[in-house]
């Protein structure tokens, strides 16, 4: 008896496992989700700004996009550092992190005397605004600024999960400016009990304009009368013009040198 010929469904029940869905990076929920622009506000702008001057550009770019696949499973803003899970081809999440610099007490001092100069800022900082003037102190600046690392083989500065844990953070700084300071270690009701609490910085409040202050003695200026400094040719035309004889003229100069010697006592 021959063979029954093979249909398409024994060919199919013969074909090894599909193994298509495990090719790329893997897809799971993804929480994090990036908006099409990052750096749409001040602080974000300054941001993404000093990671694409310092970073790999063709990292940094492949990490903008990167930031907008849906990959990220976990965006995580403390002190000092960021901390997201991006899931690759793996089965298991990259693990990036981007790490910043928290500021001294110092900086923060310096924070501190700018709101307390500035009507009005303490109130946009409750308010959620951060005002721009802060950005000396805010925005990280140089290679130095931001230390990269990640989990992924990829050994480039930064990795394009690195970067596109830059990006995101900028986003979020976008929606929430006060992501910024908590990113940089600074404590909103630290700044406000700073400002309220006149002891924090040793500023004289009550001689704010100088009132008390003490001034060196000024130099004594010898006089000279402003009629020395006059064009004798033309003071005496302008006396003259009045219709004064030449008599009358050497009385009317030898009075303002009179007037003009007493402006001395």
């Amino acid at each position: 008896m021959s063979p029954r010929p093979e249909t398409g469904s024994d060919h199919k029940r013969r074909r090894g496992p599909d193994f298509s869905e495990y090719t790329g990076p893997r897809k799971r929920a993804a929480p994090v989700k990036a908006r099409p622009a990052f750096g749409r506000t001040f602080w974000g702008k300054a941001f993404v700004r000093v990671v694409e001057e310092i970073g790999d550009k063709p990292r940094v770019s492949r990490g903008r996009t990167y930031a907008r696949s849906g990959q990220f499973l976990a965006l995580d803003i403390k002190p000092g550092i960021v901390t997201a899970e991006v899931q690759g081809s793996q089965l298991q999440p990259f693990v990036s992190t981007l790490q910043i610099d928290t500021l001294d007490q110092s900086d923060i001092d310096d924070i501190i005397t700018k709101i307390r100069r500035v009507p009005g800022s303490l109130a946009a900082l409750v308010s959620g605004a951060i005002p721009d003037m802060l950005a000396a102190q805010l925005v990280p600046e140089g290679p130095s600024a931001f230390r990269f690392d990640c989990t992924c083989p990829d050994d480039g500065w930064p990795c394009k999960h690195a970067a596109a844990v830059a990006y995101l953070t900028a986003e979020r700084i976008d929606t929430d400016p006060m992501q910024l300071l908590a990113l940089r270690g600074v404590d909103l009701d630290d700044l406000i009990g700073g400002v309220e609490n006149e002891s924090t910085i040793a500023v004289d409040i009550e001689s704010w304009f100088g009132d008390e202050a003490l001034l060196p003695t000024l130099p004594r200026v010898e006089f000279r009368a402003a009629i020395d400094d006059l064009d004798p040719n033309r003071l005496r035309a302008s006396i003259a013009a009045l219709g004064l004889d030449l008599i009358q003229q050497n009385l009317a100069i030898a009075e303002l040198r009179f007037i003009y010697s007493h402006l001395d006592d």
